[in-house]
């Protein structure tokens, strides 16, 4: 019992200071290099900063305004939990870009759009790892691709579009342009932080050297194996065993040398993993 209570409060901490390191890196990104250059990114809060810039309304009480039809999205979909954590870190995102006096950096239209929507996305990507977002688009894209036949992927990248369109409208063109650049690298910095340089790779092979290919798998890589048994379907019918592990990217390559060396006709076929739990994975830095 004192034991959950210790990983309970582990867990807690790690999840506080995650959400206020995304606060300081999406502050920073906003603040040092999209604001005083009047750039925007996608998402909520690429609507606030074209708002703010049509407006000249303060940016921090957009973002607070704009995210709350998201947040109550979030406690309907997702739990009372997550709706709170992400209420307290928008507040939270809104308070630093209000007393923080982060200066601006530079004026080069490339290394605002790059760096900006780095650090943006950095902020972006730890929240998520604590448990929250600061910006909610993500919520609305769950929520709607539950109830259609898209993706989350798709419908961000509508929204999106349409952010820029306005963008090309009401500002000008070479402004859209940038957003573009700017919300490319802060999607890619959520990607990374998020799932990691090591993103996992499901692997299938089937292969008349089975046992050769799992021994590698299991005593130089370290990695567990699944045995399936299934029958051939073309030509000649007969049971066959079928290997799946999972590796990260980075391994791929160090497997896929192997198994042609034991056996160059082996069939494998690889898939992207989104997110698994347990099993013999090694998990990567940020869990």
């Amino acid at each position: 019992m004192h034991s959950h209570i210790k990983n309970k409060k582990t867990r807690y901490l790690k999840e506080l200071l995650l959400i206020m390191a995304g606060i300081a890196s999406a502050s920073f990104g906003l603040k040092s290099f999209l604001i005083p250059n009047e750039f925007i990114d996608g998402g909520v809060t690429g609507i606030s900063l074209l708002i703010s810039t049509l407006t000249q309304m303060k940016l921090s009480y957009l973002i607070i305004i704009i995210n709350i039809p998201f947040v109550i999205l979030g406690y309907r979909q997702i739990g009372k939990g997550f709706a709170i954590k992400t209420s307290i870190a928008i507040a939270a995102l809104a308070v630093s870009l209000l007393v923080v006096p982060f200066r601006s950096i530079t004026h080069d239209p490339l290394l605002i759009a790059f760096f900006g929507g780095f650090f943006l996305g950095g902020g972006i990507g730890l929240a998520m790892r604590g448990g929250c977002v600061i910006d909610g688009t993500e919520v609305l894209a769950l929520y709607i691709s539950k109830n259609s036949m898209l993706t989350v992927g798709n419908i961000i990248l509508g929204l999106n579009i349409v952010i820029f369109g306005f963008a090309a409208i009401f500002l000008n063109i070479e402004t859209a342009l940038y957003a573009i650049l700017t919300y490319l690298s802060a999607s890619n910095t959520v990607d990374f932080i998020v799932n990691g340089l090591e993103q996992y790779t499901g692997v299938t092979i089937i292969s008349e050297h089975k046992e050769e290919i799992k021994s590698f798998i299991i005593n130089d890589m370290k990695r567990g194996v699944t045995i399936y048994k299934g029958e051939g379907g073309y030509g000649e019918q007969k049971e066959i065993d079928i290997v799946f592990t999972v590796v990260t990217k980075l391994e791929m390559g160090k497997l896929q040398s192997e198994i042609r060396q034991i056996d160059p006709e082996a069939f494998v076929v690889q898939q992207q993993i989104a997110d698994l739990k347990g099993g013999v994975v090694k998990r990567h830095v940020f869990h």
